[in-house]
């Protein structure tokens, strides 16, 4: 068992810490997911790919996550904040340019985030990121043409703030 998962690890983090965007909770993310992954080994199936099954245990997690502290709000006591977290974001180019990147995946719905952070980051196939995401393949790939494409756009500083759309009077 150890053999199969031991090698996924430093991916299953990459991704973790894509998607929590925090480093200890992207270690207690993964932390979960071998636990599961572990404790229920038995229940995988034999004919499936381990690192999939991992990936998907790994997804549903966050999403899991995310949702309870949509539910609770954030909370995060003074003390327990360190000083890299109140540290000013980079100023030299590519730092800007990562930031802008990292803002940009961030505004994506979730559903095209994954796409993208499984496919172009972790380089899953296109089969293997649909078992993930319990989807058709079809929908994968739609979701990651879309995500693409907003993400050009937004980069670009074509994509418009959500504000209301100009209304005109008509007499």
């Amino acid at each position: 068992m150890m053999v199969i998962v031991e090698p996924v690890i430093p991916r299953l983090r990459r991704y973790a810490r894509a998607l929590m965007r925090d480093a200890a909770l992207a270690d207690d993310l993964v932390q979960d997911c071998l636990e599961r992954a572990i404790t229920r080994w038995h229940q995988r199936r034999s004919d499936g790919d381990a690192q999939t099954w991992l990936f998907t245990i790994l997804h549903n997690l966050a999403s899991n996550q995310r949702r309870q502290w949509a539910r609770r709000g954030p909370h995060v006591p003074i003390d327990e904040i360190s000083q890299d977290g109140l540290a000013s974001p980079a100023e030299q180019e590519a730092g800007l340019e990562q930031t802008a990147v990292l803002a940009a995946l961030d505004r994506l719905p979730e559903d095209q985030r994954a796409v993208v952070l499984l496919i172009s980051i972790e380089d899953l196939s296109y089969a293997e990121a649909a078992r993930v995401l319990g989807v058709p393949v079809g929908t994968v790939m739609s979701r990651l043409s879309r995500a693409r494409q907003r993400l050009r756009e937004d980069l670009a500083g074509q994509v418009a703030p959500s504000a209301p759309p100009h209304l005109r009077r008509i007499k």
